[in-house]
C-alpha cells in the first residue's frame, strides 16, 4: 500500500491518540471497541489504522506491516526496539512501573539483609535491569494476568506492574514499595519508511507533534 498504515492498540491509548490523529486530519471511520474489524479505513484515503495487541505493536512496526504506531514505553522497552525510531512522547497513557508489595511485608529489610526475592512480572527485561543495578538477587516468574494474585497466593513476595491510579493494589492489600520509572506512550516509526514515505509521514509526526505542545 502506498499510504500509511498506523498500528493501534485498543483501549485507554486509542481513546487517548483521536485528539492527536484529528490534528494531522486522520478520524478512524469506526470504534473499534464497537467494531470487530482489524483494519479500520480513516477520513483520508491514504491512511488506514490495524488494530493490534499492545504488545504487538513495535512488532508490526518493526517489521513494516506498520508504517508507525503507537506503544507504552513499557512495551517497547520489553520489545527492545529494535528498527524502530520514536520521535515523540505523546505523554498520554501515563503511569508508572513499581515494585508493589503486601502490606505486611518488610521490603527494604528484605532488599537489605540481601533475601533473595521471588518477584512475579510481565516486564521481565525492566525487572532483571533494575534488581541487577541495585544488586539485588530476584528469581523472576513471567505471569500474562493479574499480577496481584501472585503474592496472595504464596507465589511472589512482590510484583513489577504498572500503577495508575493505585486502586487495584488496595483493593489487594499491596502497597508501592518502590517507583522503577514514569510510562507514557510513544510514536513508533518504521525506519525504513520514514525514508521512503518521508513526505507523506513527515506531516503527520509534525501535526501530532504540534498537538502534543
Amino acid at each position: 500500500m502506498s499510504g500509511i498504515t498506523i498500528a493501534l492498540s485498543k483501549g485507554r491509548i486509542f481513546e487517548e491518540t483521536l485528539p492527536l490523529l484529528a490534528a494531522a486530519g486522520i478520524v478512524p471511520a469506526e470504534d473499534p471497541e464497537k467494531s470487530r474489524k482489524l483494519i479500520i479505513a480513516t477520513s483520508r484515503a491514504d491512511v488506514r489504522v490495524v488494530i493490534v495487541r499492545a504488545s504487538d505493536v513495535p512488532t508490526y512496526v518493526q517489521y513494516g506491516a506498520a508504517d508507525m504506531g503507537i506503544a507504552g514505553k513499557d512495551v517497547l522497552l520489553e520489545h527492545g526496539g529494535a528498527g524502530l525510531y520514536q520521535p515523540l512522547d505523546l505523554k498520554i497513557a501515563r503511569c508508572r512501573m513499581c515494585v508493589a508489595a503486601p502490606a505486611g511485608f518488610d521490603y527494604a529489610a528484605a532488599v537489605r539483609q540481601g533475601a533473595r526475592l521471588c518477584i512475579a512480572t510481565k516486564y521481565i527485561t525492566v525487572a532483571r535491569e533494575h534488581f541487577a543495578a541495585k544488586g539485588v538477587h530476584v528469581d523472576l516468574i513471567k505471569l500474562y494476568g493479574s499480577m496481584e494474585l501472585a503474592p496472595l497466593a504464596g507465589l511472589a513476595e512482590a510484583i513489577v506492574d504498572l500503577v495508575s491510579s493505585g486502586a487495584t493494589l488496595k483493593a489487594n492489600n499491596l502497597v508501592e514499595v518502590e517507583e522503577i520509572m514514569g510510562i507514557s506512550s510513544r510514536l513508533i516509526v518504521n525506519q525504513a519508511a520514514l525514508k521512503m514515505k518521508r513526505e507523506l509521514l513527515q506531516p503527520v509526526i509534525a501535526a501530532i507533534e504540534g498537538a502534543i505542545k
